[in-house]
């Protein structure tokens, strides 16, 4: 298992560029637009980080801070992120989600979103923290329970 980055959702993307880049020194390392998801995803890293930040050959390198930017709703209005909500998950990449899951589910931790497509999962700490696990290197064949298991909760 590694480390890979942790999510904050902020209500506007440029102030908080402003406060992680300049004011910290943390540094761009990609940037993905979605436009039909209507979210903006900026992964920063640290300075020292520089030299391993970069994704190379699809492999993850230095942890991030991934910055999540919702684009406000039809009306112009933007999520106020209270209780919270601003902080969003640890992800951590594991060598097969699915066995992963599964000894999560021996221990007794519910699946929140299982990993369907054989990639993503997300659980909760006895503490409410949503860990996201991703599969590394590429998502493996969709399978039985998986597959077809309901989201439960929120993640």
């Amino acid at each position: 298992m590694r480390y890979l980055h942790t999510m904050i959702r902020v209500k506007d993307l440029d102030a908080a560029l402003d406060f992680y880049c300049r004011g910290l020194g943390l540094f761009e390392v990609r940037r993905n637009v979605s436009e039909k998801g209507r979210f903006t995803l900026v992964f920063l890293a640290a300075p020292l980080d520089s030299a391993t930040a970069t994704v190379n050959g699809g492999d993850r390198a230095a942890p991030h801070v991934e910055l999540t930017y919702n684009w406000p709703d039809d009306n112009g209005v933007a999520e106020d992120y209270t209780g919270g909500r601003n902080f969003g998950h640890l992800a951590y990449e594991v060598d097969d989600v699915y066995a992963t899951c599964q000894h999560l589910m021996d221990m007794g931790v519910v699946i929140n979103r299982p990993p369907r497509d054989g990639n993503m999962a997300f659980v909760r700490s006895p503490d409410g923290i949503s860990i996201e696990l991703l599969q590394k290197g590429q998502p493996k064949p969709p399978q039985e329970p998986w597959a077809s298991m309901p989201n439960t909760g929120s993640w």
